[in-house]
């Protein structure tokens, strides 16, 4: 039997080895040993504060909720 797919991509929370920008605004900077969340992006890896990593998840979410709805009532 086949695996199962993912829509999921690659994604991890680490600690930044060096200090740099968020990728979603520059306004947002990571300190180093800082928590971030890290998503691959192709052959590389895009880097996100928490406070952006927060609004990503609740997005996907409330994306991921919709489709099961959808699958759910067989549409």
């Amino acid at each position: 039997m086949a695996s199962l797919r993912t829509l999921l991509t690659a994604a991890r929370v680490d600690q930044a080895g060096a200090s740099h920008n968020c990728q979603r605004s520059d306004a947002h900077r990571i300190v180093k040993g800082q928590s971030r969340l890290k998503i691959r992006k192709g052959r590389s890896w895009d880097h996100y504060c928490l406070a952006c990593a927060k609004l990503i998840v609740a997005k996907d979410s409330e994306k991921l909720e919709s489709l099961k709805r959808a699958i759910e009532a067989g549409v």
